[in-house]
């Protein structure tokens, strides 16, 4: 019986590991052309283009906005 469940988890540990790791799975060439389509998407050249290629390559990402925090009622 505790065999079984050791497997399981073993199992279920493997499937966790594998599914929380899809970005990191890329190589570097497979990144290269994700990065080309996002900047050939957005139809940027020159100067912007290769500032938006880098950034990728990095796995920077542009800081979101978050709305303003309700004021509190009175």
């Amino acid at each position: 019986m505790l065999t079984r469940i050791a497997i399981a988890l073993t199992v279920a540990a493997a499937v966790m590991t594998v599914a929380g790791a899809p970005a990191s799975a890329l190589t570097a060439k497979q990144k290269m052309e994700t990065c080309k389509f996002g900047a050939d998407d957005q139809k940027l050249e020159g100067a912007k283009r290769k500032a938006f290629i880098a950034k990728c390559m990095a796995n920077e990402r542009p800081a979101k906005k978050l709305p303003a925090p309700p004021k509190p009622a009175q």
